[in-house]
C-alpha cells in the first residue's frame, strides 16, 4: 500500500501582529488534522515570509491576526505573493480579528480579500469550524494527487 505523505502547512502572523498564542492554536489544529507545520512566528515581514514559502514549498499558508488590523497588512501580503510565480496557486488563509468594526465589517472584508487572492477568509463566530473543514479539503486534496 503506498505510504501517504502529511501536506506542509506555513504558519504566520502578518507583519504588525505580535501575538503568538493563536500561532500555536493553529499549529496544533493543524498537526492534529495530518499537516507537517512550520511556524514562521509573529511580526514577519513580508518578504520573510514569501521567501519562506518559496522554500518551504507548503500546500498551505495561513496567516492568523487578532490585533484588529491584519486586513490591511494581509490584502498588502497576499498582492505581492501572487505576484510570485511558484506560489501564484497557493491556497491561502487568513483569518482571526482581522477588522476593528465588528461584525459590520465581515462580508466586505472577506471580499476584498477573497478578490486580492486569498483562497478563504475566516472570521466570526464560526471561523474555526470552517477553517477546520477548509484545511482538510485542502489535505485531502494534496493526499489524493499523490502517487
Amino acid at each position: 500500500m503506498p505510504r501517504t505523505i502529511s501536506p506542509t502547512a506555513v504558519v504566520s502572523t502578518v507583519s504588525s501582529d505580535a501575538h503568538t498564542w493563536n500561532l500555536i492554536f493553529l499549529e496544533l489544529l493543524l498537526t492534529e488534522t495530518g499537516y507537517r507545520v512550520h511556524n514562521v512566528g509573529a511580526c514577519v515581514p513580508d518578504e520573510l515570509l514569501i521567501e519562506t514559502c518559496r522554500t518551504r514549498n507548503p500546500h498551505l499558508l495561513v496567516l492568523s491576526s487578532v490585533n484588529g488590523h491584519g486586513a490591511i497588512d494581509a490584502e498588502r501580503l497576499i498582492k505581492r505573493l501572487r505576484t510570485v510565480p511558484e506560489l501564484a496557486a497557493l491556497p491561502t488563509a487568513v483569518g482571526g480579528k482581522l477588522g476593528t468594526d465588528g461584525e459590520s465589517g465581515l462580508s466586505t472584508r472577506r471580499r476584498r480579500l477573497t478578490r486580492a487572492g486569498f483562497t478563504a477568509v475566516f472570521e466570526g463566530a464560526a471561523a474555526v469550524a470552517r477553517f477546520q473543514t477548509f484545511a482538510r479539503g485542502v489535505r485531502d486534496s494534496v493526499q489524493g494527487s499523490q502517487p
